[in-house]
């Protein structure tokens, strides 16, 4: 599968690009990477060096793929951290023409708002960019639970709730949602859960929540289950794929009490994690 991969880049450390691209090129994935951030590292260090890429830069990389005929064989488009205005537009232009060229391709995105603990952590015109622009052209989205609320004007905790966010936002458009962390009260301590909804049914797979949280984590997730979901059209399979492979990066990097995930060291998981968990179906 080719895809093409919008997302920030950064030299030390996995984030954006830097997190994604990797486990899908282990998959055996072709996958083009448009940076939108050249940073030396994410920005939670506190300071980082390097530049922000404009929005024309972008479609400029774009412009110069299609001209390479490589935009007519995309099957996926991910993107993820939004920095701005034109970045948005950058995207969804891309977005555009890769359907232009392949009308079946499929546009994932991950809409990096914030998260419970951290609250809302980008611009309120980028909050309005993706909840009233990008969300809606979207055939996918991969928002946290958080991120899910935010995006439909609602605070879902229980399952129930949060399902009927997830059909709020389908209702706009993206056919498919990906809750990639389900913190509902009544779950056994010390779990987390991902949350899958699409026309068919929705289903829950639960895993062990480690003591810990590592930057990027998130991304692998929606590039694995984005890139798993396209390729087999099945979502409790890629609900179930997904969950393994990440619950066996975050354990390993939680073993090596490293500040980075462990993204190269844990390659086996993406392909052939050793641990399976139940996929459930709840409606």
């Amino acid at each position: 599968m080719r895809i093409l991969s919008i997302q920030s880049c950064v030299s030390f450390g996995h984030v954006g690009n830097s997190a994604a691209v990797f486990p899908l090129q282990r998959l055996g994935h072709e996958v083009m990477p448009v940076h939108t951030v050249v940073f030396s590292n994410h920005t939670g260090y506190g300071d980082w060096g390097g530049q922000l890429i404009s929005g024309d830069v972008v479609r400029d990389i774009v412009r110069g793929i299609d001209e390479r005929g490589g935009l007519a064989d995309v099957e996926l488009v991910l993107s993820g951290y939004q920095g701005g205005n034109d970045i948005g537009d950058a995207i969804l232009d891309a977005v555009a023409l890769v359907k232009q060229r392949n009308p079946r391709a499929l546009y994932a995105c991950d809409p990096v708002l914030g998260s419970a603990t951290s609250g809302c952590f980008v611009a309120p015109e980028v909050q309005s960019l993706i909840r009233d622009r990008v969300v809606p052209q979207a055939d996918l989205i991969t928002p946290n639970q958080f991120e899910l609320g935010f995006i439909t004007g609602t605070d879902p905790h229980t399952l129930e709730e949060t399902l009927a966010s997830a059909d709020q936002v389908r209702a706009v458009g993206p056919a498919t949602v990906l809750v990639t962390s389900v913190f509902r009260p009544d779950r056994p301590a010390d779990t987390i859960e991902m949350l899958a909804v699409c026309d068919e049914g929705a289903w829950i797979v639960q895993t062990p929540q480690l003591p810990f949280k590592r930057n990027g984590s998130g991304d692998v997730a929606s590039a694995l289950f984005s890139s798993h979901f396209r390729a087999s059209g099945d979502a409790p399979s890629a609900l179930g794929r997904t969950a393994a492979s990440v619950y066996e990066l975050l354990a390993n990097t939680y073993a090596a009490e490293t500040l980075e995930l462990q993204l190269v060291e844990s390659q086996e998981a993406y392909v052939a994690p050793v641990r399976t968990f139940e996929v459930r179906q709840v409606r």
